[in-house]
């Protein structure tokens, strides 16, 4: 892949998705000591990034039928794309995603299949695609789904030039795969750092190993960033490649920074799309002194879960 495959996609975007603000965050540059600025990425359309892949995927595809699998966010994106665009979409998702997540699949005329954990969502999926000649399009392992991510990035770079670093959340790897391609396309790079939930150490593990390994995936608050990566994905090998660190968060620190949002910055934001915060929070990275963006990817989170974190 290359950035310029990201520069089309924003064309190809353009006037379809929200171009969601850029806020600064008096909070986390008090408590980091960098010039934190914040990417809310989680009021775009369908309440996460993940609209921008499924539009650009779908638009390029140009099928009348597809298939995908989900932690909930990547689905409910997808839904909204194939019903604009007029196509037949059928989800396999973790029966444990959130009703955020599930309930706007339904509602977009998707056909959802529920099974008991993203790993099997996505074997089931594949399965599915394979029986009935239908395009598979994974909500991380797919070019064109990778290239619509990364338009993020582009988002952010735009909006603060002279950008030192960028956190970014670490699931199958398609938003950081993304904003890394972006990032390159400058000639001056940020420094770009990914952040994955230790309940799902898919990425830290993988480096640390040089290649993609099964790893045991434990619940976590970031529901949307669990499960493995699909064998021989292409983003393992970008992640590596264009040298992004991934470090991992704990639960206690994924929920301290969705508190921390919430009290601080009065927005609700889902597990998956908080890691950044709660890496910065943590001291992961050592940032004092430079200017810094957080993509905050997803909003999809149920009433239940910010009460039993006692917002």
């Amino acid at each position: 892949m290359l950035s310029s495959d990201v520069v089309a996609a924003a064309a190809r975007l353009r006037g379809r998705v929200v171009r969601t603000p850029m806020a600064r965050s008096a909070w986390l540059s008090q408590a980091s000591g960098a010039d934190v600025w914040l990417k809310l990425e989680h009021q775009q359309l369908e309440g996460s990034f993940k609209t921008r892949g499924a539009l650009n995927a779908l638009m390029l595809a140009d099928v009348p039928r597809a298939v995908t699998a989900s932690a909930g966010n990547h689905g409910r994106a997808m839904a909204y794309a194939a019903r604009e665009l007029g196509v037949e979409l059928t989800v396999f998702t973790p029966k444990t995603a959130p009703h955020a997540k599930l309930d706007p699949i339904r509602r977009h005329g998707a056909r959802l299949e529920l099974c008991a954990s993203y790993d099997e969502a996505e074997t089931m999926a594949l399965a599915f695609a394979r029986e009935h000649d239908l395009p598979y399009i994974s909500p991380y392992n797919h070019p064109d789904v990778i290239a619509g991510a990364g338009t993020v990035g582009l988002d952010v770079l735009e909006d603060l030039p002279g950008l030192d670093a960028l956190i970014v959340p670490v699931g199958g790897g398609g938003l950081i795969s993304g904003v890394a391609l972006a990032a390159a396309s400058t000639p001056e790079p940020p420094s770009v750092r990914g952040v994955e939930a230790a309940a799902s150490p898919v990425f830290t593990s993988a480096l640390a190993a040089g290649r993609l390994i099964e790893v045991e995936v434990s619940s976590t608050l970031a529901d949307g960033l669990a499960g493995n990566a699909e064998p021989g994905s292409i983003t393992f090998d970008l992640i590596r490649d264009l040298g992004v660190p991934v470090c991992a968060v704990t639960e206690d620190q994924i929920a301290t920074a969705m508190r921390g949002l919430v009290s601080f910055e009065d927005q609700t934001v889902e597990g998956a799309g908080a890691v950044g915060v709660a890496a910065l929070l943590a001291g992961a990275f050592d940032l004092q002194g430079t200017r810094v963006a957080v993509i905050l990817s997803g909003g999809n989170v149920d009433p239940g879960r910010l009460r039993d974190l006692g917002q």
